[in-house]
């Protein structure tokens, strides 16, 4: 079961358990598991469709928000296979690399998410705040440049991760009480100091979601100061209206993913399989209704959308 070179001993295989405590219940669970990815994939994936395909969306608001539905495929599919694979068949293992590989674009997709809603607030504040310049500031290179500033921030600040798990001996249990493998879980089945992981796996990720969320919130009050200027109540309706959709997407991300570490760090009293149930819910909720926000918020991605469907509906 262990493979050894001098000094470090990893794990062959860990053993993924699904949801510790709801063993009876994998195959409910697995219902709207599976009905709720299919659901993101195929939201997120009409999606970037509709704006690769539709000239008219070519613009910054619908460039970031394709990356965003990329990102939730992505966050997704790294996770929710596997887990179905456990509910239906006990398919819990899975290979060290392969464990930290999925580790891997898990944190990536969320550090990378919470980069593109700074992105979209900015557009957002550019839009509303000096409508003039929004050409001139947000162009194809400037687009370009925050898109890869968003995922050399998230790789570069992932990365480093894998050199930490993978320094450490694993010679006590191979079994993960999990669906899937994120750092301090897989971290804790060392038989060493993990002083090192903790601090860095909580404190440099957060605090780049917490910059984030900072930015985010001046932008956003930046734009409630300009739209509460305008003149006319059509125009701070219409001003606002284009925002509501981000806002309730920004708050459907962060909320969850703060609740989710608030409870995972300090709710020493809530049952491990609740704390597992609301980790899935994460991956599943957001990328789900993303799309369905955005679709019922924004009139252009509607029509597009509809239009999209009558040409494939004649065929």
């Amino acid at each position: 079961m262990f493979g050894a070179n001098l000094t470090t001993f990893h794990p062959t295989v860990f053993i993924l358990l699904g949801i510790p405590g709801l063993e009876n219940y994998h195959t409910w669970l697995s219902i709207p598991f599976c009905l709720m990815y299919i659901t993101a994939v195929l939201g997120n994936g009409a999606l970037i469709l509709v704006v690769f395909n539709e000239r008219t969306l070519h613009e910054p608001m619908y460039v970031f928000l394709s990356m965003l539905a990329g990102t939730d495929i992505l966050l997704s599919t790294t996770t929710v296979p596997k887990a179905l694979a456990i509910f239906w068949f006990h398919a819990g293992e899975i290979a060290f690399d392969a464990c930290i590989t999925q580790m891997f674009f898990i944190h990536v997709a969320f550090v990378a998410e919470s980069g593109i809603l700074l992105a979209m607030a900015f557009d957002r504040y550019v839009a509303i705040c000096t409508p003039l310049r929004y050409t001139a500031i947000l162009t194809p290179m400037a687009i370009g440049k925050m898109t890869l500033a968003i995922w050399g921030r998230s790789i570069g600040t992932i990365f480093p991760i894998i050199f930490l798990l993978k320094r450490l001996p694993y010679c006590r249990t191979n079994i993960i009480p999990h669906s899937y493998c994120e750092h301090i879980g897989v971290a804790r089945l060392a038989c060493a100091d993990i002083t090192v992981n903790i601090w860095y796996g909580f404190s440099v990720p957060m605090a780049s979601v917490l910059v984030d969320v900072a930015l985010i919130g001046i932008s956003y009050t930046l734009i409630l100061q300009a739209v509460f200027r305008l003149p006319s109540q059509d125009a701070r309706h219409k001003a606002l209206n284009t925002c509501g959709s981000h806002i309730g997407v920004i708050l459907l991300f962060f909320i969850p993913s703060f609740f989710t570490f608030l409870t995972h760090r300090f709710g020493k009293n809530i049952p491990h399989h609740v704390h597992i149930l609301l980790a899935n819910l994460y991956v599943l909720i957001p990328p789900m209704l993303n799309p369905i926000i955005y679709g019922a918020k924004t009139k252009q991605i509607r029509d597009s959308m509809a239009h999209m469907l009558s040409i494939v509906g004649k065929y």
